[in-house]
This record gives structure tokens, sequence and C-alpha cells, in this order.
């Protein structure tokens, strides 16, 4: 009751209902926070992409002065206030709360500026809107961080603290994937969701796979007459080979190779795309070969569509 108390106190000394009308003038941070999706139970997603910060330009429009902290702070709140009113469900059986994801890759270190309007944001948000959150996972966390988190632990109670996640650069996707579906995942963040995509939606669902050490993996697409089959895929770390084929049902049929067998590199494209017209009943056969000694996630998704479509 106190905490309620306080909020409603706070929420008027603050401004809230002007706030969420006010034009605060930086369209330039909505690649910094934004909402994309749902975890697995619903919940919606906020991103925050502290690495946008390394635009010198940017760090100082958003953290140059007081001035400017003060700004940045309110157009958090107000992007937080915008997302409660159009995302979340107070009815009883609704969905209440959110999940934040907080990407720390090439994030410059929370010192000085950062680090001031940062605690004064934490204090804000656990004062103010307690169980608003259901997980807060941090990824492409770098050592200074960890560092960072320790200064910042005392001002969190044990329960804030409970929901805290973090990934290393290495586990991040998989560590995502434990809470959010890929296809609700945006590509940079290691998932399958892209803006606009012709083809999938995030009501396609992915096949997540885990590839072994020194070992192949081939995925079958069963395909009807004239169709169309599509088809994307994706390998955390890449380095493998790839190729795609297909093999008539007909005894006798011959195999058409419909992508040749290649190397893959980590800086290729994040997900592969392919497409391949039917003509007879068969299948479609993705292979997959991880030669490294440790073991990969594949993720993929396919349909097959009639050439009416």
């Amino acid at each position: 009751m106190a905490m309620l108390k306080s909020a409603v106190l706070w929420r008027k000394r603050f401004g809230i209902d002007a706030l969420l009308e006010a034009d605060l003038g930086l369209p330039e941070l909505e690649n910094v926070v934004f909402y994309r999706g749902a975890d697995r139970e619903g919940h919606p997603v906020c991103y925050n992409v502290y690495g946008e910060f390394q635009d010198k330009d940017l760090y100082e429009k958003a953290f140059g002065d007081e001035e400017k902290r003060e700004r940045f702070l309110k157009w958090r709140i107000q992007l937080l206030e915008r997302g409660i009113l159009s995302k979340l469900d107070f009815s009883p059986s609704g969905i209440c709360s959110m999940v934040q994801v907080t990407d720390l890759k090439n994030s410059p270190p929370m010192l000085g500026k950062h680090r001031a309007v940062t605690r004064q944001a934490v204090a804000l948000l656990q004062d103010n809107y307690p169980e608003f959150i259901a997980k807060k996972v941090f990824i492409n966390v770098p050592w200074w961080y960890l560092a960072a988190n320790k200064m910042m632990s005392p001002f969190l109670t044990q329960r804030t603290k409970s929901k805290f996640v973090f990934a290393s650069p290495a586990k991040s996707a998989e560590t995502l994937f434990r809470y959010i579906a890929p296809e609700q995942v945006p590509v940079q963040f290691g998932g399958l969701f892209k803006e606009d995509d012709p083809e999938f939606t995030t009501s396609d669902a992915v096949t997540e796979l885990t590839i072994k050490a020194s070992s192949k993996e081939t995925i079958e697409i069963p395909a009807t007459e004239n169709s169309t089959v599509v088809w994307e895929l994706r390998v955390l770390g890449w380095e493998v080979s790839y190729g795609a084929e297909f093999t008539p049902d007909a005894e006798g049929g011959y195999t058409v190779i419909v992508q040749k067998t290649r190397k893959v590199p980590a800086n290729e494209e994040p997900i592969m795309k392919g497409s391949f017209k039917v003509g007879e009943a068969g299948k479609l056969v993705l292979t997959i070969n991880n030669p490294a000694s440790k073991k990969k996630m594949l993720l993929y998704r396919s349909k097959v569509k009639s050439t009416s479509e």
C-alpha cells in the first residue's frame, strides 16, 4: 500500500499524463529501445540496444548534460507508459508484465553520465513499476558490466535481482530462446524475425535442432506435384557446409541439385533462404555438415505452396 501511494504521488509529480502526449524530439533513439514480439508465455518483449551509443553524437545528445539526461529519462518512461497502455492487459487472466532484453554488445562502459542516468532509471522503475517485469535478460554481457552490476546490486531488491539473467556473447542467442521462440527474436539477436518478410511471419514456427560436433544433419521437406517449396535456415556461428537437393518419389527419377554444397563462413548473411518449384511429388533435402569440434544450433522453417498461391 505504501508503494502504491508513493507511486501515485510520483506520477503526479512527474507529470505522466502530460508526458504521454509530449513530443520529446528524440526519433533517432527508435533503434535504442523498441518493442518486438512476445515471449513463450505471451509477455511483450522490449529490447534495449545500448551499442547504439557508440555513436558519439547520439551519446552526447542523450547524456551530454543534465537537461539532456532528464529528457532521456522522460523519453524512456514515456516509451514504457505507452507500452503498458498498448501491450498489457490488467484483467484477472491478462498478461500484465513484460520481458526486458538488454543487449550490451559494443556498449560503452557504464561510467559517468551513463551510469548516473541508469542508476536513476533503475530506482524510478523499481519504486514505481513493481511487478511490471516478468524477466530481465542481459545478452552479450562483457566482463566490465558484471563489475558495474555489482556496484548497482545494493540498489536492487532481492525479488528484482531474482528476475535477472546474464548471458555471455557465446550463449546469448540460446539463452534468449529459452524464453522467446526464435521466430519472435529479431535477426540481430540470433533469431529469424525480419520486418516485412514476404514469406514468413511470427506465426510460422521455427524448428530448433542441435548439430553435434563433426556430424551432419539432414532436413527432409515432402513436396507435392505442382508446388513451390520455400525455406530458410540459420546456424548460429555458421562455419558449416550447406547444400540442397530434390529427390522425386518416382522410381528411377533424377535427383536435382538445388543448392550446390558450399562452406558458409561466419561473416555470411545470417539467414539462408531458398525456393524450388516442384513438378512432381518428392522431397527437398537440406544437408548441413558441421566439421567443428563443438555443437551448433540450427534453426529452420519451411512451407509448401501450391503453384496457384
